[in-house]
């Protein structure tokens, strides 16, 4: 779901636009700073560079099995962004890892904005990474939809295809607690809103489990970005429209238009780096089926490319 906010470089100006239209700005809460990264080296930081920025991108069930304020957070990824060099850096953190939540007490992180909204989400991934996140995007499912379908579809290669017999049938339904089979098949797929939310949103049938479904979701977000290299101002409307309630963010419109010229100018794929949590950083057995974090693992690699 993530994939939908995780344009941000790209997809700002539609942001724009549909703030304008919604007014959907949350404002960002101050979370208590993390403890976690208290060592520096005497060399400069990398977090010292001029303009560089985190923002924490949410994806949520948002349909009729939840109360609006109290939705699990299908997907969660931290983007860092670094204007000078053009450099930016995705992390999938698996949504059945598990936390100490800011809240209080030990969960699957997927928990932290149902049970605290984006304030919660934001303090425990900065409380247990030990990152500073500057700014939050949400995105419902239907927005993940209606946004896809809006730009005309995205094209995909579908390395992880997707074959599930029970999947969540609880979009466009009359009941949201029954199931369906779907299916996206392997090699090069033109995927409407449904199918594209079919394919990074399945748990079942990939033998990477929720590994799979984090790249099915990076794919995804990089597919969008290449097809709205091709929209103009003249689209900006009906991505608006498309996007309507299905978006928090606590970035603000003068924000947004500093963005602008930014997003412009990231043309090129290879420097953005794509980071899941596979094991050794991870492994299962996890309470409730969690997944487990290896933290001697990660937090070097957090501190590397989020310092």
């Amino acid at each position: 779901m993530s994939s939908v906010a995780g344009g941000l470089a790209y997809f700002v100006p539609a942001a724009q636009t549909a703030l304008e239209a919604t007014g959907q700005v949350i404002q960002l809460p101050s979370p208590s700073p993390t403890s976690i990264f208290t060592s520096r080296s005497p060399s400069p930081s990398p977090s010292s560079v001029p303009g560089a920025f985190t923002v924490l991108l949410l994806g949520s069930d948002d349909d009729s099995k939840f109360s609006a304020d109290h939705v699990l957070t299908q997907s969660m990824i931290l983007v860092r962004v670094v204007p000078s060099t053009k450099e930016v850096t995705m992390l999938s953190i698996p949504r059945d890892l598990y936390v100490h939540l800011s809240t209080g007490g030990f969960a699957k992180i997927d928990g932290a904005y149902s049970y605290g909204g984006p304030g919660a989400a934001i303090a425990t991934v900065q409380q247990d990474f030990g990152v500073h996140i500057d700014d939050y995007i949400w995105v419902g499912l239907l927005g993940l939809v209606k946004l896809i379908d809006a730009i005309g579809g995205i094209d995909v290669v579908t390395s992880n295809p997707v074959m599930d017999d029970y999947y969540p049938a609880d979009i466009y339904s009359g009941w949201p607690y029954d199931y369906e089979r779907v299916a996206v098949l392997a090699g090069p797929q033109h995927l409407d809103g449904i199918h594209a939310m079919q394919y990074v949103r399945s748990r079942h049938g990939d033998l990477q489990s929720d590994f799979g479904r984090s790249q099915r979701q990076q794919q995804v977000l990089m597919a969008i970005r290449q097809k709205a290299k091709q929209l103009s101002p003249a689209d900006l409307p009906a991505i608006s429209a498309a996007i309507g309630g299905e978006l928090k963010t606590s970035i603000g419109l003068s924000k947004v238009a500093q963005l602008l010229p930014l997003a412009a100018s990231f043309d090129n794929p290879d420097q953005i780096r794509q980071i899941v949590l596979l094991p050794p950083y991870t492994h299962g057995d996890g309470p409730d089926g969690s997944i487990n974090p290896n933290w001697n693992l990660i937090l070097p690699l957090v501190r590397q490319y989020f310092p």
